[in-house]
C-alpha cells in the first residue's frame, strides 16, 4: 500500500514586489496556517518517507513552517518539474518515486495539486464524494489531501486508483484561517 500526501502552499504576499512568480514568498498568515498543518500533522500521526517540492520561495517557506509545527521530517527534494506543472506531470513524478518510500508527501501549486487528487481519487463512498466535493469546490492554501493506493508500487498509481482518506484546510482547525472576506 502507497500514500500519497498532497500540500498545496501556504498564502503567499502579493504586497511585496517580486521579480518573478516563483521568488513571491509567504505572508504571516500563510506562515501560521502552515506552521497549524504541520502540528495537525503530527498529531494525526502522519510521518513521510519521502518529501518531493516545488522549489519555489513560496513552497520552501511551507515546508519551514510546516516542520515548525511538526519536526523533523525528511529532507525534501526539490524538483523543478512541480512548479508550474500539469497533473499529468505531477502524476509522473508520483509514479517516479523509489518504491521504499511507502508515504509521499507532495508540495506544490494550484490548480496542477487539485487536479492531482481529482485525477487520482475515485467516489468510492459518501465521505470520499463528500471530500472530492470540497476539493472541487477549492483547494484552499496550505491544505493537505491525502490517498492510499493498493499497489506495492508507485509506478502503478494510476488515474481513479486512490481513495480519499482525508482532505483538511487550515479554516477546519482554526476558523480564523478561512477566507478573507475579499476572497
Amino acid at each position: 500500500m502507497k500514500r500519497l500526501v498532497t500540500f498545496r502552499h501556504a498564502k503567499s504576499g502579493w504586497d511585496q514586489p517580486a521579480r518573478r512568480d516563483f521568488d513571491r514568498a509567504l505572508n504571516d498568515r500563510g506562515k501560521r496556517a502552515a506552521r497549524m498543518m504541520g502540528e495537525h500533522m503530527r498529531e494525526a500521526g502522519m510521518t513521510f518517507d519521502l518529501v518531493i517540492a516545488s522549489p519555489a520561495v513560496r513552497v520552501v517557506e511551507t515546508l519551514d513552517a510546516m516542520i515548525e509545527g511538526y519536526g523533523d521530517i525528511a529532507q525534501p527534494h526539490w524538483d523543478r518539474r512541480v512548479y508550474l506543472a500539469t497533473p499529468e506531470t505531477l502524476l509522473e513524478v508520483v509514479q517516479e518515486a523509489p518504491d521504499e518510500a511507502g508515504t509521499l508527501m507532495l508540495a506544490g501549486h494550484n490548480p496542477s495539486i487539485e487536479e492531482l487528487v481529482l485525477l487520482l481519487s475515485t467516489d468510492a463512498g459518501e465521505e470520499e464524494i463528500a471530500a472530492r466535493g470540497s476539493i472541487e469546490d477549492k483547494y484552499p492554501t496550505a491544505s493537505i489531501a491525502e490517498l492510499r493506493f493498493d499497489v506495492e508500487s508507485w509506478a502503478d498509481v494510476a488515474e481513479s486508483g486512490g481513495h480519499l482518506v482525508r482532505f483538511v484546510r487550515p479554516r477546519d482547525l482554526d476558523p480564523d484561517l478561512g477566507p478573507e472576506p475579499s476572497e
